[in-house]
């Protein structure tokens, strides 16, 4: 009777243990679906059971050892938001499957990704015609994001001038990331003198931009460290 009592008095401990730290970081987790992530939220849940279900096992040490690894979580979290190398390497990157409407055999041999797995999203997406793809990200989550051709996407005002409907479409191109230039993705079009110039014209300061993108359309678009909203909306 002991014993039993005992179980449930940890399962309970367990859970409400569990529920803290889902709220804690459980957004975070299921927002970035990652190899780093889905570790963690498997040794969160061996955890979780061993806490409420093992008594041999000590309860006050288990939930120590519990805490301790939520804690190097986040400190891990912390450091990688503000190093890119280590984000990317814990958290993989995306892979490109199809490019300019072409498949990428090799890129889908690294990924270990097959035609099947490539038509069954496709299927999930509502799209039958391969030749509808400009281009398609198998993400870090396994998700598969799809850019249509510009003649098969959805139609919007923008569109209804004739001569968009043949436009070319390009993967975003991102130029600086937290702050840093990726110099590798400048070329003889967008140089770093010609990003050097945007960001003048703008009257801007390379120092206190945090993102600058050209999107698909060819546009560049710069956000700063300091948006400049005073009251930002916080909704939960």
């Amino acid at each position: 009777m002991d014993i039993i009592l005992q179980t449930i008095l940890r399962t309970c401990a367990s859970f409400i243990i569990l529920l803290f730290v889902s709220l804690w970081v459980g957004k975070h987790i299921n927002s970035h679906i990652n190899h780093y992530n889905f570790a963690l939220s498997i040794t969160i849940g061996s955890f979780i059971a061993n806490m409420g279900f093992d008594t041999n096992l000590k309860f006050i040490p288990m939930m120590s050892a519990f805490l301790t690894l939520v804690l190097i979580y986040f400190l891990i979290s912390f450091i990688s938001s503000r190093n890119r190398h280590l984000r990317k390497w814990l958290s993989g990157q995306p892979t490109v499957i199809i490019e300019n409407g072409k498949i990428l055999d090799s890129n889908m041999k690294k990924a270990k990704y097959s035609l099947d797995d490539l038509t069954q999203q496709l299927r999930e997406k509502d799209i039958f015609d391969v030749s509808e793809i400009e281009f398609a990200i198998l993400e870090i989550s396994g998700k598969l994001s799809i850019m249509k051709k510009t003649k098969y996407q959805m139609i919007t005002r923008r569109d209804l001038t004739p001569s968009m409907l043949n436009q070319t479409m390009n993967l975003p191109r991102e130029l600086i990331m937290d702050g840093k230039v990726i110099g590798k993705n400048f070329n003889n079009h967008y140089s770093i003198e010609w990003l050097n110039q945007e960001i003048k014209r703008r009257n801007l300061q390379l120092k206190n931009i945090q993102y600058a993108v050209i999107s698909s359309s060819g546009t560049l678009f710069i956000d700063l460290f300091e948006d400049q909203i005073i009251e930002p909306t916080d909704m939960e």
